[in-house]
């Protein structure tokens, strides 16, 4: 069986990471498993990329030509929006000189691929969601706007009061687009997500499945503690606080500014906080203890180390498709806070393996944290948080899942 991936990149950025975990997995389980990117960052054999100059400066380029439309319409928009517009290149050639058995989206913005190019794909199509733009009018998380169950327009994220906004042109692309395209299974890698599409007006009548991101954990394991810290230069005598996420202080969907609130709650002052993901901002709040920025971490094995240094993750998304970050730091035997929706009700269990917040409740989320740091039974919340993943998300049975969906596609072709 041969499967291409298909993503924008194999190394930047949280899709990119799931995705490149669920080819290694397929691998191992002797699935013939290729990688098309719009840019390859790693030496992987199996991954394609751009080979020429041109192209690589081209594709390089794309993302900023997306943006186009949202410049000539004068919008702002308050977070990201794909317009999906410009043409996609050498991708489809790509795609039928390798005649894969299955070809596996994942996330396709930056300008990688037109959404009316789609229909051209003439293999079965299985569409991991790794955030909702593909069943909105160009938004990646709606902030709970909701209007992609109905036509998009008046868009929240462009700040528009228009019915008939580029949110509004974007969506009836999609619609045309993918009435034209049947044999396309939606896998929402939350159960949130998974329901989210299947509420769309356009992808509701597609068939879906509810499968997670796969996270190896004979990588991602519990390491010793106080070897963690000394690798980090933590110290030994304090409760060690984590939060980290790609634009961690600077986007606002990550919940930065909700944690600091949380944290100024918290009546005890032995602690420390580290985040990842972002450099010390400008004016960073003074929360009354030490705060350490370590900014952007590339490789699974610091991230590991880190995880083990400390003594809770906290998570305080408004909207994540998964909780990858929960997912690494339960693997690795480290009890989760977060507020209790999205995708993160699939992996943290209320007072099992971590704490639910109410969401968006800032002083129940100081209630978590505290309640983890001295919890009684502090080293069962670690031991279950380990099985959780170790049952549910491990690579080796994602993967198999994903291999028994491929078949049954095929089966039906």
């Amino acid at each position: 069986m041969k499967v291409l991936h298909i993503n924008i990149s194999d190394a930047k950025g949280g899709a990119a990471k799931a995705v490149y975990r669920l080819h290694l997995s397929l691998l191992k389980q002797g699935i013939d498993s290729k990688m098309l990117v719009q840019q390859k960052l790693t030496d992987d054999k199996n991954i394609i990329g751009p080979e020429s100059k041109i192209d690589k400066a081209i594709n390089i380029a794309r993302p900023e030509f997306d943006q186009i439309p949202l410049i000539i319409s004068n919008y702002k928009s308050l977070s990201l929006f794909s317009t999906a517009k410009i043409p996609s290149g050498k991708i489809l050639k790509t795609i039928q000189k390798h005649n894969p058995d299955i070809v596996h989206l994942h996330w396709i913005c930056g300008g990688m691929i037109k959404v009316e190019d789609l229909a051209k794909i003439n293999k079965p199509i299985v569409w991991s969601l790794h955030d909702m733009w593909p069943f909105t009018g160009g938004c990646h998380y709606d902030q709970e706007c909701g209007r992609f169950t109905d036509n998009c327009g008046i868009c929240k994220i462009l700040e528009s009061s228009n019915e008939n906004d580029l949110s509004k042109r974007v969506f009836i692309r999609k619609q045309k687009a993918f009435s034209k395209k049947n044999d396309i299974t939606i896998v929402g890698i939350s159960k949130w997500l998974n329901d989210c599409s299947q509420k769309s007006t356009f992808l509701k009548g597609k068939k879906h499945i509810n499968l997670p991101n796969p996270i190896d954990t004979n990588i991602f394991k519990p390491f010793d503690k106080n070897q963690s810290r000394y690798l980090w230069d933590l110290p030994k005598d304090k409760k060690i606080i984590l939060f980290g996420a790609v634009k961690a202080t600077g986007d606002p969907r990550k919940g930065y500014q909700e944690m600091l609130v949380a944290l100024k709650e918290l009546p005890n002052a032995n602690v420390e906080l580290v985040i990842f993901g972002s450099s010390e901002p400008e004016n960073a709040s003074k929360l009354g203890f030490k705060t350490h920025y370590l900014g952007h971490i590339y490789d699974d094995i610091s991230l590991v180390s880190l995880y083990n240094a400390v003594d809770v993750m906290v998570v305080p998304s408004l909207q994540e498709a998964f909780g990858q970050t929960a997912c690494e730091a339960m693997s690795c035997a480290t009890p989760v806070v977060a507020f209790a929706t999205t995708g993160l009700l699939d992996i943290v269990d209320h007072k099992v393996n971590g704490y639910l917040a109410k969401a968006f409740d800032t002083k129940d989320l100081a209630n978590g944290i505290e309640w983890a740091l001295n919890a009684s039974n502090y080293d069962e919340l670690c031991q279950n948080a380990r099985e959780k993943v170790v049952n549910t998300f491990d690579s080796k049975l994602v993967a198999k899942k994903y291999i028994a969906l491929y078949e049954k596609i095929l089966d039906e072709v």
